[in-house]
């Protein structure tokens, strides 16, 4: 009898069909293997919380080890390795068995096939210069008109700008709000954070699938699971960003946000191989420091800490090249499968939801939180609305990276912090200094010369193509 054994035919166990060739010696034993990891981190996720103690909230507490935030961080890592670990092995054994060309008919399998395959006949087919893909799908971006482009820009600028404003106004609220407080009586504070991005991403999940049912989109060739990265990405740098706060210095913040662009530019090169000019570097290194001079030397944000420590700053990095990949991992994902941005949209927000709920599932987050919203109704009015402001930020931000690129739409988020200061400037009447002024002077020049340097490079592609297609005399 040989040593390992090949099943072919097709087995039917309630609805399930399976048709690929399975070994005897192998493929059982991968997925017993898997199991037994999954089961193992999940029990992990359940037990170490309690060892170790929840995180200070106030003075007099007694201290824990998830004061210390590598060991916050650590579980985090751990509770999504509760998703990542077994899908990278079950991945892995899907492809060694050729279920993508194996496979029935059934729901369940073509569900695999979507999430770990996707449609790769199509792309390739696209990548070939065929046109495989719905013929809706968007249009490359040096086909727009500088008319149409300065636009659309504007558009998603106003509504990055006006979305983002609002949610950070409702957010403050929220989380300072003292919710059912009285004359006689102190309120309380909600402090679940994660709990608030949950509810976030499964509004902005609900309005991306309410698109996608009533909307004409392109044909979908992507495989689901790449979504998990940029979606891993973003939650990592919310939460190095907000960690990093308490261990930084005003300063320090400033300039990190400020810089932003030239992290992004570098994680291109590493992600989608892209080359920049000298020209872009120049204009980004100008807004970087324009803004950086506005907010150092604008509004009244000086009695922050003035401490930055070396946890601190690994955590600013941490966060800078967390932010870096997502916007450019978004975009390679744009460039490569031509999806819209809603797809986009619900295909991160998807991931998010479900990073989110295993860890507040696992963490005990989910009680919580909801036994809060049955004491304080209003709670769910101020999380609806700072939900609702979030999926319309959303909206605007998968749109500016399918049409511009991740680096406009990271000089756009750049610009949100001066335009937030000037505006808090204009209402509060807090002055602003010459430094002040010349940091705006030198962002406006800096955009001048980045559309500037944009249609002079389009201008003469233009010039070339022309002269490449003309037919040559004698």
């Amino acid at each position: 009898m040989q040593a390992k054994c090949m099943f072919r035919g097709e087995i039917f166990w309630q609805g399930w069909q399976v048709s690929p060739l399975v070994t005897m010696s192998g493929q059982p034993w991968a997925l017993m293997k898997t199991a037994i990891m999954f089961l193992s981190l999940v029990l992990l996720n359940f037990i170490l919380p309690y060892v170790l103690g929840e995180e200070s909230t106030g003075p007099g507490d007694k201290g824990s080890l998830t004061d210390f935030w590598f060991v916050r961080l650590a579980l985090n890592l751990l509770g999504y390795g509760t998703i990542f670990v077994p899908g990278y092995f079950l991945i892995q054994y899907f492809r060694k068995v050729r279920f993508n060309d194996t496979a029935g008919p059934g729901c369940i399998q073509q569900l695999v096939k979507l999430c770990i395959f996707g449609k790769e006949s199509e792309r390739l087919s696209l990548e070939e210069g065929g046109t495989t893909a719905s013929p809706s799908r968007s249009a490359p971006r040096e086909e727009m008109t500088l008319r149409r482009k300065a636009a659309l820009l504007m558009l998603c600028f106003f509504g990055l700008q006006g979305s983002y404003l609002t949610w950070g106004v409702l957010q403050e609220r929220v989380m300072t709000y003292e919710y059912g407080g009285t004359d006689g009586t102190p309120g309380e504070h909600f402090k679940n954070s994660q709990f608030l991005v949950f509810i976030n991403r499964i509004l902005a999940f609900i309005v991306a699938m309410s698109v996608l049912l009533f909307q004409k989109q392109p044909r979908h060739i992507a495989p689901l699971y790449k979504y998990s990265y940029s979606s891993f990405s973003n939650i990592m740098s919310s939460w190095c960003q907000y960690e990093a706060l308490k261990f930084v210095s005003f300063p320090t913040q400033v300039l990190a946000k400020a810089c932003k662009v030239i992290p992004v530019m570098l994680m291109g090169k590493i992600v989608s191989k892209k080359s920049y000019g000298y020209d872009e570097y120049v204009t980004a290194l100008m807004i970087s420091v324009g803004v950086s001079l506005f907010l150092l030397t604008s509004g009244e944000d000086n009695h922050r800490s003035t401490i930055t420590t070396l946890s601190g700053l690994i955590l600013l990095v941490g966060y800078m090249a967390f932010d870096s990949f997502t916007s450019n991992w978004q975009d390679e994902i744009f460039n490569q499968y031509h999806m819209s941005s809603i797809q986009m949209m619900a295909g991160v927000n998807m991931f998010s939801c479900l990073l989110t709920s295993v860890s507040l599932i696992e963490q005990g987050g989910f009680v919580e939180s909801l036994a809060f919203m049955a004491r304080n109704p209003a709670f769910i009015a101020h999380s609806v609305m700072i939900s609702l402001s979030s999926a319309c930020g959303q909206l605007f931000i998968f749109y500016t990276i399918e049409k511009f690129g991740a680096v406009t739409f990271t000089i756009i988020m750049t610009l949100r912090q001066a335009f937030a200061i000037l505006l808090s400037c204009v209402i509060y009447g807090h002055p602003v200094t010459i430094i002040g002024f010349l940091g705006v002077f030198i962002v406006f020049i800096a955009l001048f010369l980045k559309i500037y340097a944009s249609q002079r490079k389009k201008s003469l592609k233009s010039t070339s193509s022309s002269l490449s297609a003309s037919p040559s005399k004698g």
